[in-house]
């Protein structure tokens, strides 16, 4: 983190003496479909675009707090390094999203980073931005089936996966028979696959020696560890008869389906995968709510203000907290080394069944009700904005 900031200061300074105004905010409208926010900051003379902008950033949706998080930390990372930038929602639509990319486009972006709402369909949006010499960055969800792009910026979604897993396995050690309920992301999002791969990579093991009994996916049954890329189509398999599609809705209305096709035997004390913060509230709620649970141990991601509240309601049992401050800080410094000319650092590689790209990793934490008290009290989160939470 102190390197990273390091280098955006040292970016901005540089920039400093070749600008040629000072920094203004300017917000157009929204429209239906989407949200944009453009900073007109000074820009480096040899990269500054007809319009002004040099980085566009095309996010999934202004209806999540973790995307709003990481628009409000591109445009931090961005205006202090000196760059301009312009934020674009797709709500939930791809149609939105290539017109969005089309929009950036016209203004002559030189990096596009753009985090897909559905990693196949992108394959067309980016395509465009390559072919018109665009840098195309991948942000925290990689683009499948396509050559056109360039890196990608995440978490480790695979870790992310076995701390969600190792959770159950460690709330009942020494126990068996526990039922388990299985629930997965978007079909549509590559992570949604490394996520589950990830969790299933140490419980299928638990499954096998009969401290878990899944009650809902029998498609897992007897499998082993799976590989995301080289099991694909298996996972594709698994993960539709439990996807959330990371919608709440949905995700409860799952939940309620296998608490009513289940018998008493498999309820009681239940261990719960749900894949992120949202879904986890919205199964939380329906295990709550069926009198033939008698507690459970629920996992979630993004370390949302409302699951942090449930985890200190006990409602919750965990979150993997990914910073997003940090991921977007990391971008901001490979975007500084692109409009600069020189080649970025990466420490691995994600194939996308074309290509392996070259990538940056982020670690994730683990936070439940032993260290979130000690994470608000250093200033990671805020206990005000935890208790506003709706």
């Amino acid at each position: 983190m102190k390197k990273v900031l390091a280098l955006l200061l040292a970016l901005a300074m540089a920039f400093a003496l070749v600008a040629c105004g000072g920094n203004t905010n300017t917000e157009t409208p929204a429209d239906t479909d989407n949200n944009t926010s453009t900073t007109d900051d000074a820009a480096p003379a040899d990269n500054t675009s007809s319009d002004g902008v040099q980085v566009g950033i095309v996010l999934p949706t202004k209806e999540e707090p973790r995307w709003l998080q990481d628009e409000a930390s591109f445009e931090a990372a961005l205006s202090s390094a000196g760059f301009t930038s312009e934020v674009l929602f797709s709500q939930g639509k791809s149609e939105t999203e290539l017109s969005n990319v089309e929009a950036l486009l016209e203004k002559d972006i030189k990096v596009l980073v753009i985090c897909a709402q559905d990693a196949s369909a992108a394959g067309a949006a980016v395509q465009k931005a390559k072919d018109a010499g665009v840098t195309v960055v991948c942000y925290d969800r990689l683009i499948t089936g396509t050559d056109a792009v360039d890196y990608y910026i995440t978490f480790n979604s695979f870790a992310v996966g076995v701390a969600q897993g190792q959770y159950l396995i460690d709330a009942y050690a020494g126990q068996t028979g526990v039922p388990l309920y299985l629930y997965s992301g978007a079909v549509t999002d590559n992570n949604a696959f490394i996520f589950f791969a990830g969790a299933w990579s140490v419980l299928n093991e638990a499954v096998a020696n009969g401290q878990f009994v899944v009650e809902n996916c029998p498609s897992v049954d007897g499998l082993g560890a799976l590989d995301p890329d080289a099991d694909h189509e298996t996972l594709a398999g698994i993960l539709g008869t439990i996807t959330t599609n990371w919608d709440f809705a949905t995700a409860k209305t799952l939940a309620e389906g296998n608490l009513v096709a289940a018998d008493a035997s498999q309820k009681g004390n239940v261990a719960i995968l749900a894949p992120n913060d949202g879904t986890a509230r919205a199964i939380a709620d329906a295990f709550t709510a069926d009198s033939d649970v008698t507690s459970y141990v629920i996992t979630g991601q993004d370390a949302e203000n409302a699951s942090l509240k449930y985890i200190q309601d006990g409602k919750q049992s965990m979150t993997v907290w990914k910073n997003t401050a940090t991921l977007a800080e990391t971008t901001c410094a490979l975007v500084a080394d692109l409009l600069n000319g020189s080649t970025p650092a990466t420490d691995a590689t994600y194939n996308n069944q074309v290509i392996d790209v070259p990538s940056v990793e982020q670690a994730v934490t683990v936070v439940d009700q032993s260290n979130l008290a000690d994470l608000i009290a250093a200033g990671s989160f805020s206990q005000s904005d935890i208790d506003a939470a709706q």
